[in-house]
């Protein structure tokens, strides 16, 4: 996997899950809610072990191996909306990533904007 983005979801209806979930997909990556144990096990000697390791709580995964923008980029930005999902940690390319880079990854344009716009200019 080329980006992980580990989020919690608790507090967030059923019905926005499925719209976050539909998104995702949509932008190529998947979204899952994990267990704990089984997200530590399969982080097991990969670059998201330190990420996934000791999770508590509620916990969902979005992950890619194309695009890096693509996982965060269909995350809500709505707090009234999406009230209490929030973004845990990250791992893009095998370097663990802040909450404040995950959010700047949210906003970006994607690869394909970005080479439209420099085509265009």
């Amino acid at each position: 996997m080329s980006t992980v983005i580990l989020t919690t979801f608790q507090g967030i209806t059923v019905e926005h899950d499925t719209k976050l979930r539909r998104a995702v997909q949509a932008a190529g990556g998947k979204y899952q809610v994990v267990k704990n144990t089984l997200a530590e096990l399969a982080g097991t000697g990969t670059p998201a072990e330190g990420v996934l390791k000791n999770l508590k709580g509620t916990n969902s995964i979005a992950y890619t191996d194309t695009d890096p923008v693509a996982s965060p980029r269909p995350s809500p930005r709505s707090p009234r909306k999406f009230l209490r999902f929030q973004f845990k940690s990250g791992v893009v390319e095998g370097r663990v990533i802040s909450i404040a880079e995950i959010q700047q990854l949210a906003t970006m344009p994607s690869k394909d904007e970005l080479i439209s716009r420099s085509c265009s200019s």
